[in-house]
């Protein structure tokens, strides 16, 4: 049997991948990876049969069991697997189903971190996430949509508030931050695409997301990050500015 590598691509800059990442891929024999992988990223595996298996919300998508029996049977017949994953491996990429089908079949495998959105997207806003005297909490979160959740008012605790997969709960998770204490004047920073030629941001304040300004700036194709808190407000801003950028 073969052995699995879980790779963290990045953000989707081809280039913000790790060394280690890169030279598996060269090596690789197939690579199973997700949607949202720029495509020249699998230029740096040559010889390895790839093999999408992505997901992408609103989307047909690869069922989660039918991936890990995909990823194990390729390690059967192959002796370098990667399972390449966008952002970091071990943030909402369900990496821990993977190995535990991967252990449960006795397949060795190792994972490679990456760089994930959070922290590619917070330098191109050029904003700290932790800002002396204003942020030292992080939350990196998804949003759940139970009705009896209270998981938005422990969110709302940290100091700076980043929501993965939040396009289309933008304008009810800025509802419910204020509800649960969070100033109408929060800042909030929405970075698309990060990284790539099509990265967009845009900036404004938490009642406007909760009028659902946003809603129609956003790109239905793209992926998203909700960067909520103190942290992300423009240098020189009032309280109450609003802002609009493309990247160039």
């Amino acid at each position: 049997m073969g052995k699995v590598y879980l790779i963290g691509a990045g953000p989707g800059a081809v280039d913000l991948i790790t060394m280690r990442g890169m030279r598996l891929l060269e090596q690789a024999d197939v690579v199973l990876h997700d949607a949202l992988i720029e495509p020249a990223m699998l230029d740096y595996a040559p010889r390895a049969k790839t093999i999408a298996v992505g997901k992408r919300c609103g989307q047909r998508s690869t069922a989660q069991h039918f991936i890990n029996k995909q990823i194990v049977d390729a390690a059967m017949e192959h002796g370098l697997v990667v399972r390449l994953k966008g952002g970091d491996p071990m943030l909402f990429g369900r990496a821990d189903e993977e190995m535990r089908a991967l252990e449960a079949a006795g397949i060795a495998f190792e994972v490679v971190p990456g760089i994930t959105a959070a922290l590619a997207s917070a330098a191109s806003l050029q904003r700290s996430l932790t800002l002396r005297g204003v942020a030292r909490s992080v939350a990196l979160a998804t949003h759940s949509r139970a009705a009896d959740s209270d998981q938005i008012h422990e969110q709302a605790r940290a100091d700076s508030l980043v929501f993965y997969m939040g396009r289309d709960s933008a304008l009810e998770i800025a509802q419910q931050l204020i509800e649960a204490g969070r100033a109408w004047t929060t800042p909030v920073a929405i970075v698309e695409a990060c990284s790539t030629p099509r990265e967009r941001t845009l900036t404004l304040t938490l009642a406007a997301m909760a009028l659902g300004e946003a809603q129609e700036w956003f790109d239905p194709l793209q992926p998203s990050l909700l960067m909520i808190g103190e942290a992300f407000r423009e240098r020189g801003a009032s309280a109450s500015g609003r802002g609009l950028q493309a990247a160039a």
